[in-house]
């Protein structure tokens, strides 16, 4: 299924027109039409809203998994624990719960304990990738 069928699915669930949908995210409602006929792609910060509003992952959104749970959630850490974090905490626990073969050598017994040594590591790895541009 393609990301504007997922968005339009998602938003009949929720019986919202698409002006409701978009007057309640301040999002442009011709260019979210465009979101759902995937003539355009949205940009990382109105997928973000729009998996935040919907409570799903952004994999979900994108057609890439059909587990429609947050990546917080499949990682057993609740919502009002995310939500406690700051926005850069949940940018540091997004990237690792998206990561493939990330094992830890003794492993936390909670995600959330090893954040300090999540954000560590991220800080490290975002410097690798901006020194290969």
């Amino acid at each position: 299924m393609k990301y504007g069928e997922i968005l339009k699915k998602l938003r009949n669930e929720k019986g919202l027109s698409q002006k409701e949908l978009t007057d309640r995210l301040t999002i442009n409602r011709s260019t979210y039409a465009r979101y759902e006929t995937s003539s355009t792609q949205p940009d990382f910060e109105t997928l973000s809203k729009l998996a935040d509003f919907y409570n799903v992952s952004v994999d979900y959104l994108l057609g890439r998994t059909n587990n429609k749970d947050a990546l917080h959630t499949q990682a057993g850490i609740s919502d009002e624990a995310y939500n406690n974090l700051s926005a850069y905490q949940k940018e540091v626990i997004d990237f690792f719960l998206t990561r493939e073969n990330l094992f830890f050598k003794n492993q936390p017994e909670n995600i959330l304990d090893a954040l300090e040594q999540f954000e560590v590591y991220y800080e490290v790895w975002k410097k690798q990738q901006e020194n290969k541009k």
